[in-house]
């Protein structure tokens, strides 16, 4: 992905904020911008609920084999922790 240059003024304290916010998280200061803007505008959480529901539809079957009969209700001795002791 190209880069552009992004100038901007912030009070020192908020500079030196960002700086040692970044340095705790062991990245540059204009990643953890990037990741902050990132974060407001919803990508990462749009990203992580995209792969959460890929995940949920491969493991569907799964799932509802292991956990359906007690999420019913029902009783699954083979699916339940229990039952696997």
């Amino acid at each position: 992905m190209a880069k552009t240059q992004l100038n901007v003024r912030v009070d020192e304290g908020t500079a030196q904020v960002a700086r040692e916010r970044a340095t705790a998280r062991g990245m540059s200061v204009n990643r953890y911008i990037e990741e902050l803007v990132r974060q407001d505008a919803g990508e990462i959480g749009h990203t992580f609920v995209e792969a959460a529901s890929d995940f949920m539809k491969q493991y569907e079957a799964l799932f509802a084999e292991e956990f359906g009969a007690e999420r019913e209700g029902g009783t699954h001795e083979a699916g339940t922790r229990e039952g696997r002791r």
